[in-house]
Formats: C-alpha cells, structure tokens, sequence
C-alpha cells in the first residue's frame, strides 16, 4: 500500500486528478455493472415468476373441479393383479421383456432386477407404474452399461395407493 502512496505522489497534480476521476469512474462501473445491474436481473426474474405463479394458482383454482375429475381417472380404484404381477405384465408392454432379470415379492411391493434396459423406455414404465396403478418408487439404484443409452437396474416398488 505504501508503494502505491509513493507513486500517487510522484505523479503531477493533473494526473493525480486523472487517476482519482479514473478510480471513481471504475468504482462506479464495478457497482452498477456487478452489483446493481444482476440484482435488478435477479428481482425482475423473481418478480416474473412469482406473478407467473399467481396466475396458475388462479387458474387452479378456477378449474379445481375438472383437475380433481382428471386426477381420478388416472389410478384404477382396486386392480386385481398383486403388485408382481402388475410389474412383469407392464413391463412386458412396456418392451422390457429382455430386460427384466427379476421380478420378486417384497413386503406389500415388488422388487424388481433390469440388465441393459433402454433408460427411456424404463423412464416411461416407471411413470406408467406410478399413474395407472399406484405403484411408486421406494427406492431404486441404476447403473450405466458399456453401451450408450442402456443401464443396469434394482427397483424397489410399493402400493401406496390403490
């Protein structure tokens, strides 16, 4: 800090004002371009989302009748399959048949072995499971394969709501 006193002190009086105006004009340029300029972004975005939110919020409610009708539609009251059965057989739909390695009862779920499963045809079974017959995830590990695309797969499902 000293060598900078120093040097600001050897320089004319004209620099000297040059240097201070130079200084104040970066001191300004570093606050309104790093500073104010991302927080009124950051605002105005947060101000954007939240009217956006509103909005459907309103509409939610306004339609809350036809949401609900819909949302019912979805799951079957009582399916007669146990879940194992549920799993193998839309699996199976669902093109997994070569995939599927194990498929065994689990407390009131099903657990579930896939080798070289195509990743968005298992994405798409498991929003099948979980909209149409109430079969959510318990847990589940996935691995990636050699081959692009395919994975390795242990799931655990559970009837939560039938």
């Amino acid at each position: 800090m000293n060598k900078l006193r120093d040097w600001y002190a050897q320089l004319q009086p004209r620099e000297q004002r040059m240097v201070a105006f130079g200084g104040i004009a970066l001191a300004i340029l570093v606050l309104v371009g790093g500073i104010l300029l991302p927080l009124q972004s950051a605002v105005s975005g947060a101000t954007a989302r939240n009217e956006s939110k509103r909005a459907d919020l309103a509409w939610m409610r306004a339609n809350v009748a036809e949401i609900r009708a819909s949302s019912n539609d979805t799951i079957p009251a009582d399916s007669a399959d146990p879940p194992v059965v549920l799993v193998d057989r839309v699996g199976r739909a669902a093109g997994l048949t070569d995939a599927l390695r194990g498929t065994q009862p689990s407390g009131n779920g099903v657990r579930v072995q896939l080798e070289d499963a195509p990743f968005d045809t298992v994405v798409s079974w498991l929003a099948t499971l979980d909209q149409h017959y109430g079969l959510s995830i318990e847990s589940i590990t996935i691995d990636r394969t050699v081959k692009p695309g395919l994975i390795n797969a242990s799931i655990t499902f559970s009837q939560s709501r039938t």
